[in-house]
């Protein structure tokens, strides 16, 4: 008797796992350019006037900017305070509520862009990462495309809102609350039909009640 009940909750054990595995799936399938074209310029800093960036998780990547600007945007950011690359990637992906952050592939080449052209400059011995200031051309230049700035600033905005409104976060830690207590109480022994119908009653009331939710 006690081997048949825990062969039966072996197989539930096994169904549920597949089931919640595939709902984990749906909710989880939620970075040398040429910059000649001169900054401010429609399509300038590369081929096409796009650069790479990428979701934070892996997921498909995103045009949010082209190259005139991210320059814009990053030389607001250096405006604000002096900073390396690498802070102004993660000063962006905090903007954007963790959702997008530029490559270093195209962040790099716009700061040697900038710095080329004289809207930026390395700060004196700053140690081992070369951080950048504004210059007083490159003050002129951000004061000129405030505006600007503040609309790509807004973008990343945007994508902060949305993450908040739409991130399963929750539900996925919900669902390991569930099957963590399935498990476990399918592991101990006594656990005869009659109690994995009572399980599986206790989710299938859950599953209509979530059905029955108004947006």
């Amino acid at each position: 008797m006690i081997a048949a009940a825990m062969a039966g909750a072996e197989g539930f054990r096994e169904t549920f796992g597949r089931r919640l595995h595939g709902m984990r799936g749906g909710f989880g399938g939620e970075f040398g350019r040429d910059f000649r074209g001169g900054f401010g310029g429609r399509g300038a800093g590369g081929p096409g006037g796009g650069h790479g960036g990428g979701r934070r998780g892996g997921g498909r990547r995103k045009r949010l900017f082209d190259q005139s600007e991210l320059q814009t945007l990053l030389l607001a950011l250096i405006v604000d305070a002096p900073r390396h690359g690498y802070e102004l990637i993660r000063e962006v992906e905090a903007l954007s509520g963790g959702d997008y952050a530029p490559s270093p592939g195209v962040v790099y080449p716009a700061l040697i862009y900038m710095e080329e052209t004289g809207l930026i400059a390395p700060v004196a011995g700053d140690g081992a990462r070369k951080a950048f200031e504004a210059t007083e051309e490159g003050r002129a230049r951000a004061q000129a495309d405030a505006d600007k700035a503040a609309e790509l600033k807004g973008r990343l905005a945007a994508l902060a809102a949305q993450r908040d409104r739409v991130d399963p976060a929750p539900v996925r830690r919900a669902f390991h609350a569930l099957k963590t207590a399935v498990f476990d109480r399918l592991s101990h022994e006594g656990a005869d039909r009659d109690f994995i119908l009572q399980v599986a009653d206790v989710i299938d009331e859950a599953t209509r009640k979530i059905e029955r939710i108004e947006k």
